[in-house]
């Protein structure tokens, strides 16, 4: 299976493994709850799927690579304890705690959820000393005498032997006592992740035109090269930071991520053509209505460029949606406090006090939250951006506060008032320049296959639909259900012609 239906099925044995009856007992018990073995290629995205799981299930993650571990980390170090046994005592060598084990408990205590998954990484590569620790762990969920608690769910991770040549390979007694899934790298089920996470245009662009450079491992007679989906990731962090730096984005830095020279060749002098489409095509006269007059030429370039036309034009209209995103989040955020607030001066509370103890509270639940590791990157932005508009509420209250309880709740009620009228205008703007762009791409070319293109990049993005769900689009909606309707004419068409 690819990575999202993996990921989809550890969310669905986190559910299973987590219901209880009436009398608060799992309905699988804790030693029947099988553990997860991922099998797959190094860097498509094993780790992140486990993030992803945990913070959608709300729950914990404890993530460990196995591999930096000695028998003594794993199961703990001995020492010598005194038992009595029939009146007589004895001395008895026991263990401490394991690392992995503290670390489990650590996270309850800190997060205050009592379960989540516990996942190691590189399992069927623990040394020789460690391999019989890791067949009682996979049995009995205990590393030396210590167990691991409750709702907590295993999931394990290795490569297949070909990438890898320290593998170990499992026997049946083992085998038998997980649940193993196969994972292949897909580029496709990629994209969703990819869009999510702003991975650069170029990347995304490059990729759909070259599909089979998205994961490759090939190996000469001297050296292995290998290009994965982790080294697109890291390679997009890196080009947007040298952007915004005005640093060049050169060969040597793209072949220091891709570890192929043939393909990171490739993708470094495709990044200077899409950089050359970007000037050329003028992406923000598009988005504001000022289309190209030379609409031929377009219509009649080469494939690859059209391709990156339309990635340039999805990209800038990206960000507006992520945007977009972003501040409905911190507004509704501020909205929820706007109304406590209001609450808090009806009893005759200082508006001035009562601000400060909301940011201060926010962000102690923020510090808490992200040291527990239960937000994601835009969940843990979105909070980040609504304290620093809670502080500047806070100086906007001190600076004009009366202590009349309408009065300064009207100062609060007028601040936030303004920033949802600029929301509002930002709203339209994106709304327009969504248009525009369905508008340029009917003129350009049509309701061909690069309008089912632009459409199938727009549907395939959580941001964009959640834009067009929320604020509506009548373009969106037109074009949309005019190739649905072409879709089934051409259905309807080829069942005739097969009668």
């Amino acid at each position: 299976m690819n990575i999202r239906e993996a990921k989809q099925e550890i969310i669905n044995t986190v559910r299973a493994y987590t219901q209880k009856d009436e009398t608060g007992a799992y309905l699988i018990p804790p030693m029947k709850q099988r553990p997860i073995l991922l099998i797959g290629p190094p860097g498509i995205g094993k780790t992140a799927i486990m993030e992803q799981a945990a913070r959608e299930c709300g729950i914990n993650l404890v993530s460990y690579t196995i591999t930096h571990h000695t028998r003594q980390s794993a199961i703990g170090l001995p020492y010598i304890s005194k038992k009595n046994y029939g009146g007589r005592e004895y001395q008895v060598t026991e263990y401490t705690m394991s690392e992995i084990i503290a670390s489990v408990y650590d996270q309850i205590e800190l997060s205050g959820i009592s379960e989540g998954i516990l996942f190691l990484d590189e399992i069927n590569c623990v040394s020789e000393t460690l391999a019989p620790t890791m067949l009682q762990f996979l049995q009995y969920k205990t590393f030396g005498s210590h167990k691991v608690p409750d709702g907590f769910i295993i999931v394990t991770a290795g490569n297949p032997p070909q990438y890898n040549r320290s593998v170990r390979d499992f026997d049946i007694v083992t085998l038998d006592r997980v649940r193993r899934i196969n994972v292949e790298e897909d580029f496709q089920a990629w994209k969703e992740y990819a869009y999510q996470n702003g991975i650069h245009g170029s990347i995304m662009a490059y990729l759909e035109i070259r599909k089979e450079n998205f994961y490759s491992i090939r190996t000469d007679v001297e050296e292995r090269y290998f290009v994965t989906a982790r080294g697109w990731e890291d390679l997009s962090g890196a080009i947007t930071v040298y952007e915004k730096t005005g640093m060049p984005v050169t060969q040597g830095l793209v072949s220091e991520y891709l570890q192929d020279p043939g393909i990171a060749s490739d993708f470094a002098t495709y990044y200077e053509l899409y950089n050359k489409y970007k000037n050329v095509y003028r992406i923000p006269d598009i988005l504001d209505g000022h289309y190209p007059e030379d609409t031929a030429a377009i219509k009649n370039s080469p494939f690859d460029e059209k391709l990156s036309l339309i990635s340039l034009l999805i990209d800038s209209l990206n960000q507006e949606f992520r945007a977009y995103a972003e501040n409905a989040g911190v507004q509704k955020l501020l909205h929820a406090r706007l109304g406590q607030l209001r609450g808090e001066l009806k009893e005759g509370r200082d508006a001035r006090t009562v601000l400060k103890e909301f940011r201060k509270d926010d962000a102690a639940r923020l510090k808490r939250e992200e040291d527990a590791g239960l937000l994601g990157r835009d969940d843990l932005r979105i909070r980040k951006l609504y304290l620093a508009e809670l502080e500047k509420l806070e100086k906007e209250t001190v600076l004009h506060a009366t202590g009349d309880p309408k009065a300064d709740f009207a100062i609060a009620r007028d601040w936030f008032t303004a920033k949802e009228d600029l929301r509002q205008q930002q709203i339209a703007k994106t709304g327009e320049h969504l248009t525009n762009s369905f508008e340029f791409m009917s003129r350009t070319f049509g309701e061909g296959q690069e309008m089912v293109i632009f459409l199938s990049e727009l549907t395939a993005g959580s941001f964009s639909l959640k834009f067009v769900t929320e604020c509506g689009n009548e373009a969106y909606y037109k074009y949309n259900r005019l190739l649905l309707l072409r879709d089934r004419r051409d259905e309807l068409r080829e069942e005739i012609l097969k009668l």
